[in-house]
């Protein structure tokens, strides 16, 4: 008997869990450290949990009496339909986005489909590319590095008397970690995606919060630029057309350093999930969210915002730094973000059609923060489409 009723309590327990993880898909995780993990496994991964609930339903089928087989079989549904809204979400943005794209940036062929079925199981092992680790800077004795990733070059197919290609552009990809932690390693595999498609990519280290406060991060992102265009010609690289990537606080860095530097080199931003006007970002901030954001921004400018940090806070943002004349921007964000507000990413966009800045803004409603750590996840195919159409796009 007690085997039985552990059995009636423990099905239903366990499509209640699934159920409540699936939810994830569908609202903002609860304000904890590790939650927005749970919902990167759900939104990105979902579609091989989704096995969990379609084996329970048999086993509640077959094993279950009355009340708590439906209870069971309820849940379970509601498991499988969170699990598998982002695929078909996904599917259903693909569909519009490469003309989207095209429309936004002026033209560009399309590098491949949006949207793959087949890719969400069959995770392909490439060979990685050539990596290098170079010194761009010392400031304050302080060696900062970069690793290039060697680009596998693009012949020209029509016209083979016209030899190769010209030398690539550059993606200078900016790490995330909320200024005080992270590091140039940080998913690598996204760089050698792109060196593969014949890109070159410098992953750049910084000066990190609260050792070192704003604008230590962005001089140090100019450094890295002054050092690829010195070596364009020992790099194989085109000076001219770099492309700044960035996560997170790196998306952060990558818009201010992009729209502040005024440097025609820089052909376009590319944030992920990112802020972009710190005035706003700390009007928005509280001590008791995931990340006790309250302290990430007192760390970075060395205390509030207030009159006397004002002006600092105001150089770190994009979004204020922007003008007609700035380079185009692709801005990527998931609905469900705990960690970042889309705002964010919707205010920026705002300000760009404002200021008729060529862009475009991804916006994924089940996705939260860190959604591309499944290359090969709705928000990961989505994310790769979107940036290779865009650097095609603005380095043509």
């Amino acid at each position: 008997m007690d085997r039985i009723f552990r059995m009636k309590c423990l099905f239903p327990c366990f499509a209640a869990a699934l159920a409540a993880v699936s939810l994830l898909t569908y609202c903002h995780a609860p304000d904890w450290k590790w939650t927005w993990k749970l919902a990167i496994l759900s939104g990105e991964f979902g579609h091989w949990l989704v096995v969990l609930p379609l084996g329970l339903i048999v086993i509640a089928w077959l094993a279950l009496p009355g009340a708590p087989r439906c209870v069971t079989l309820a849940l379970c549904m509601v498991a499988i339909a969170g699990f598998l809204r982002p695929v078909f979400s996904a599917r259903r943005l693909a569909g519009p986005l490469p003309g989207e794209m095209r429309a936004a940036f002026s033209g560009g062929n399309p590098v491949q489909s949006a949207f793959s079925f087949g890719r969400l199981f069959h995770r392909p092992n490439p060979e990685t590319v050539g990596v290098t680790t170079e010194v761009f800077a010392r400031p304050a004795g302080q060696e900062l590095k970069l690793d290039f990733y060697t680009p596998l070059r693009v012949m020209v197919e029509s016209h083979p008397d016209r030899g190769p290609s010209p030398p690539p552009p550059c993606l200078v990809v900016i790490h995330g970690g909320g200024w005080d932690s992270g590091d140039r390693l940080q998913l690598a595999e996204w760089n050698h995606h792109w060196a593969r498609n014949g890109y070159a990519v410098a992953a750049i280290s910084y000066r990190l919060a609260p050792r070192w406060i704003w604008p230590a991060q962005r001089d140090d992102v100019l450094a890295a630029i002054a050092w690829l265009k010195a070596h364009a010609d020992d790099l194989g690289i085109d000076p001219t057309r770099l492309i700044l990537l960035g996560r997170s606080a790196g998306g952060q860095i990558a818009t201010a350093v992009g729209y502040g530097a005024n440097d025609p080199a820089i052909r376009g931003v590319i944030a992920l999930y990112s802020p972009h006007d710190m005035p706003f970002t700390w009007s928005v901030s509280r001590e008791d969210d995931a990340l006790n954001s309250v302290n990430l921004l007192r760390q970075l400018f060395g205390g509030p915002l207030d009159d006397g940090r004002r002006a600092l806070y105001e150089s770190a943002s994009g979004q204020l730094l922007a003008h007609a004349g700035s380079p185009p921007a692709l801005l990527i964000h998931g609905a469900n973000d705990t960690l970042s507000w889309y705002r964010h990413s919707e205010r920026m966009a705002e300000r760009l059609k404002e200021l008729r800045v060529p862009h475009y803004f991804l916006r994924l409603p089940w996705a939260t923060h860190g959604f591309d750590f499944n290359p090969n996840g709705p928000g990961g195919q989505l994310a790769n489409y979107a940036i290779d159409q865009f650097v095609q796009s603005v380095t043509r």
